[in-house]
């Protein structure tokens, strides 16, 4: 059970810092009435959609209802602490986080991508009653399968949760993240309901406050469930009756190709960092309302794109410890970038060594109080980070290590007070990677720096000294997965020692930037392998020697390969994160988009030549017969009209038609099915042999292609009536839905 943070003594009298705030905390409440209270407002409204569909609030909350059933039938109880490990964006990853905290116990997420090494101790710190894996299995500690959570689980709004299950306070926990740590072993960080629903309402009193959100809108989910920005993204939505829409992983690490699935999946709410959100195209965010940055800082270039008349952009910042977000600035083009003032309920104060307050403008380490504070796992660990101080009047205050600037205005974020960096978005004490590298079997030394590569990116770099004259860098990333989660591991540079000062420490200011080539030699690159060497070069750091070089053994992950992919559409639009994945390989990528620049020169679209006149004849004198089909539907009409007329005398003036003649034009003219089944028919039956591929202007294929369009354009055979059954449709084209 959570204890619950004790409120900082009110100095407002006495603030130097002009930072502490009026506003009380929002009333206590847990993240399960919250849901609960959003469900009611609007139960049909959409609150989750992955592939499968969307399920609106009262179809989520019955298949939650059932979830927290069933881990009761398997025991867990409440307080206790299940794990999850799903892999993302499906919909029952939010059902099961969602069901343990109704079953009163509190989740905790592993990424289904880290290694399995990190799972068991995660889940051993924890002390987990049980982990929900793949396809909602949940396996006991001793790694036996209870039972499954979603087997036969039907979504209808009548369920209800069993009578048994205790429903959680908002004193108990709701979720236990782990975050970095600088001893080697990450920290578990448990944040209660009460915290967590007063971050969830607090934000709420601060977005979109002339238009706020509501059932219309829809809220990106992103990001690892192990990452507890991910808190925010669900709970944006689930607070307004939004829709909750997860991406793909892949996609969201893509940059530019996540542009047209915004659009097309109509998201208006993002919250990310800015490392990704450089790497989008314009065009991206023209739907979005809300767009939340957090987790590392907002360059103003960024900020300043990316602010509109009918957009809000947020600057935000938190630590894990204190629940996701203490802060929050609305961005409005002009510098400093702040991380802005304290949620209403969060207290905020920057101190100087002796922990006084500072005067404004001045600098010092945030300290951070009020009811978003949390609690390690780790009894002596959270006596030390959560102490009392007194110089406050705080008897209880989170020590952040972040440098600011204090300004009533809005804080500034200056950087870090130790070693502890942040990488897209995620916390890193460098510690636990220099632990992970110096264990290494064909490492003697190693230190860890940030570096930042051409591109601007902020990457981590291990230096190694090597215990022989044949490293294997592949071999040596292949054993720090095993501890270590994919973001975690640095690119490796290969020293023969390390430079040290006098007190015998590391000195990180000499080790070497930009590094070295990888291997002995001149590099024999030439031609488009050269060119892409050098693409490598700027979002690595590293420079290949050869052809056989491999991207991911250099130290390539998921963002680096989105800002190669942005690099080499300059050359080869149609080049693909997949592609990275495919032909890692120098070698082979420059091959490929050899190959892509050669098929798009090979044709010239600027120059080609006009249809030919016999061809403008033809689709001229087809355009009449087109014609003839589109006003056949509106004769059926009139027709149809004289036929009822004709029921009443006076009308035998008109002209008429046999009963079936009209029957039959109004099932082929006017219904939705039949002008679908004349539309599909058509494009069926000209479009027969067709291939992917050139077709020259003018020609048959052309012709084939022009008339199919055309027919469907003048039958219309979707229309509004025929709108439901659309996907039928496409089925009859030939398209697989």
């Amino acid at each position: 059970m959570m204890m619950t943070p004790i409120e900082p003594a009110d100095s407002s009298d006495q603030d130097p810092n002009g930072l502490d705030r009026s506003h009380a905390a929002p009333p206590a409440r847990t993240l399960i009435d919250v849901i609960r209270a959003s469900a009611e407002a609007h139960p049909d409204a959409s609150a989750l959609e992955d592939e499968r569909g969307a399920l609106s609030y009262a179809e989520l909350l019955a298949l939650v209802n059932r979830t927290a059933g069933r881990l009761h039938a398997l025991g867990v109880r409440r307080g206790d602490r299940v794990g999850v490990r799903m892999p993302s964006g499906d919909r029952y990853l939010y059902v099961a986080i969602l069901g343990v905290m109704a079953a009163g116990a509190a989740y905790v997420p592993v990424d289904a991508d880290d290694p399995q090494e990190r799972a068991d101790l995660v889940f051993g710190e924890a002390r987990v009653r049980g982990v929900v894996g793949a396809g909602g299995e949940f396996v006991d500690p001793d790694g036996t399968v209870a039972g499954g959570l979603f087997d036969g689980q039907d979504p209808h709004p009548s369920a209800r949760p069993t009578r048994d299950v205790d429903a959680p306070t908002p004193d108990d926990d709701a979720w236990i993240i782990f975050t970095s740590g600088s001893t080697g072993v990450p920290k578990g960080v448990a944040v209660s309901h009460r915290s967590a629903a007063a971050f969830v309402d607090a934000e709420a009193r601060l977005f979109l406050q002339d238009a706020p959100l509501g059932p219309d809108d829809r809220v990106l989910a992103g990001l690892s469930v192990a990452f507890d920005a991910s808190c925010e993204e669900m709970w944006l939505a689930w607070r307004h009756s939004s829709c909750l829409v997860p991406a793909p992983r892949s996609l969201v690490r893509s940059g530019e190709d996540l542009g047209p699935w915004l659009v097309g999946h109509g998201i208006t709410v993002v919250s990310t960092v800015p490392t990704l959100a450089a790497l989008w195209p314009e065009d991206a965010i023209e739907n979005l309302r809300l767009l939340i940055f957090g987790g590392e800082a907002l360059p103003p270039e960024l900020s300043a794109r990316l602010i509109g008349d009918e957009r809000e952009v947020w600057n935000t910042y938190g630590p894990t410890e204190a629940t996701v977000v203490a802060c929050a600035a609305k961005m409005d083009g002009s510098a400093p970038i702040r991380i802005g003032l304290p949620l209403d309920g969060w207290e905020l104060a920057v101190v100087d060594g002796a922990g006084n307050r500072v005067g404004a403008g001045e600098q010092g380490e945030l300290i951070i109080g009020g009811v978003g504070l949390a609690r390690y796992l780790d009894p002596a660990k959270d006596a030390e980070k959560y102490a009392p101080m007194e110089s406050l009047g705080w008897q209880r205050a989170y020590r952040s290590g972040d440098l600011v600037r204090a300004d009533p205005e809005g804080l500034v974020f200056l950087g870090r007070a130790d070693d502890q960096v942040k990488i897209g978005g995620r916390r890193i004490e460098l510690g636990e990677v220099e632990s992970a590298l110096q264990n290494l079997s064909a490492v003697t030394a190693a230190a860890v720096a940030v570096r930042h590569s051409a591109g601007g990116t902020a990457m981590l770099v291990g230096y190694v000294v090597p215990t022989g004259e044949d490293f294997d860098r592949g071999a040596a990333r292949a054993e720090l997965a095993e501890s270590l989660p994919a973001p975690l591991i640095p690119v490796l540079a290969v020293m023969e020692e390390l430079p040290v000062r006098t007190s015998g420490k590391v000195d990180k200011a000499a080790l070497p930037w930009p590094l070295p080539d990888t291997g002995e030699g001149d590099s024999a690159l030439s031609g488009t392998a050269a060119w892409l060497a050098e693409q490598w070069t700027a979002v690595l750091g590293l420079r290949p020697v050869d052809e056989r070089a491999d991207f991911f053994e250099l130290g390539g992950g998921s963002l680096a390969a989105a800002q190669l992919v942005s690099r080499i559409r300059v050359r080869a639009a149609e080049f693909t994160m997949s592609d990275v994945y495919d032909l890692p390989r120098l070698g082979k990528m420059a091959e490929a988009i050899g190959e892509e620049e050669h098929a798009t020169g090979a044709t010239n679209y600027s120059s080609a030549s006009p249809t030919p006149p016999l061809m403008q004849w033809v689709q001229s004198l087809s355009a009449a017969a087109l014609f003839v089909l589109a006003g056949a539907r509106w004769v059926t009409w009139l027709l149809a009209a004289s036929w009822l007329l004709g029921l009443v005398s006076g009308f035998e003036f008109l002209p008429s038609a046999p009963e079936w003649v009209i029957v039959t034009g109004l099932v082929l003219f006017v219904t939705p099915f039949g002008r679908m089944a004349i539309a599909a028919a058509a494009a069926r039956l000209l479009l027969l042999g067709v291939r992917p591929g050139d077709y020259p202007r003018g020609g048959s294929v052309h012709i084939r292609l022009w008339l199919a369009d055309q027919i469907a354009l003048q039958i219309d055979p979707v229309g509004l009536a025929g709108a439901p059954w659309v996907t039928y449709y496409a089925r009859a084209l030939g398209a697989k839905i």
